[in-house]
């Protein structure tokens, strides 16, 4: 079975009771002169669906000194990305992108026939003429409620080592979801040009990754956005679980505690919910499609997510 919407093989079965009730509504505005902007945060907004397209039109900020963090998987086409973070980035005082798997495909109908490092390269530049901030951007200190804080936009990809249990190599692991009928998208539309592989493309961008944040100041904390989780455990819910093979890297497994992290924000598994690991928060928040968020009692598809402050681990 070949995964035609990309993740859609990696769903769980259901959200869950710990899905969008837990994020909290954003709250009202503060007066302007207060400066007291909120951090919040959205993802997989897949605007090529007419629903998805309308709710993002949608997107307010609360105060007029929000930011937003997108954590990717905005579209596939080069023009939809563009227009969804042009028109994000008239109304919130800063937004951040990084980019998702979707972002990264080469699409055939799509007029940007871009691969690889090549297509990445264009949206950056793309970004920059918008005003949106990038992970080959400084990373941004936001001192708004909650701050302040580094937000650190970062691109790793992934690599295969989310493998399924009994398995010890790149080989064994697709050879084993190939069997259970689970393929991503990614494996004919992600193009890693000029690297190898992709998982090439991942231990570069992980190199160039810790060097920028090891120079980060000790003093501050951050929050790290990423499209994919920062670590295996928010994909042991996955209805599939050979699909966490494309689902994040475990290089990046001690990063939320070695970075000093406020709170990790990803997406790409489209089971929006708040999870601490290891006593850090680390927050999914996407939308999704269609067919998932009417699913999803009690939401408010595409609200975006407070980030900061987040609230308190449970009880022990």
């Amino acid at each position: 079975m070949r995964a035609d919407e990309g993740t859609t093989t990696g769903r769980a079965a259901t959200p869950g009771a710990t899905g969008y009730e837990l994020r909290g509504d954003v709250p009202a505005p503060a007066a302007a002169s207060a400066r007291r902007g909120r951090l919040v945060a959205v993802s997989d907004l897949h605007i090529r669906y007419p629903e998805n397209r309308k709710i993002t039109d949608a997107l307010r900020p609360a105060d007029a000194d929000d930011w937003l963090l997108v954590a990717g998987d905005v579209a596939e086409r080069v023009g939809d990305i563009e227009w969804a973070l042009g028109t994000l980035a008239e109304r919130f005082a800063k937004v951040v992108w990084v980019p998702g798997n979707h972002e990264l495909w080469t699409v055939n109908d799509d007029p940007v026939q871009l691969r690889g490092e090549e297509r990445y390269r264009h949206l950056v530049e793309i970004c920059r003429e918008l005003g949106v901030v990038t992970p080959e951007d400084d990373y941004p200190v936001f001192e708004g409620v909650g701050g302040p804080v580094v937000v650190a936009p970062l691109f790793t990809l992934y690599d295969y080592t989310f493998r399924p249990a009994g398995t010890h190599t790149t080989a064994e692991a697709l050879a084993r979801a190939e069997q259970a009928g689970v393929v991503c998208t990614d494996e004919f539309m992600l193009h890693p040009d000029p690297h190898p592989g992709r998982e090439d493309w991942c231990r570069e961008r992980l190199r160039y990754t810790e060097r920028r944040l090891d120079a980060l100041p000790p003093d501050l904390p951050t929050v790290l956005v990423n499209h994919h989780p920062l670590v295996r455990r928010p994909t042991e819910v996955l209805r599939y679980p050979e699909f966490a093979l494309w689902c994040g890297t475990e290089a990046t497994a001690d990063w939320p505690r070695r970075y000093r992290a406020a709170c990790v924000v990803y997406g790409h598994l489209h089971i929006p919910r708040l999870l601490w690991h290891d006593g850090v928060p680390h927050q999914e928040v996407s939308l999704g499609y269609p067919r998932e968020w009417r699913g999803r009692p009690h939401a408010v598809p595409g609200r975006p997510v407070q980030i900061l402050p987040v609230p308190r681990p449970p009880a022990a």
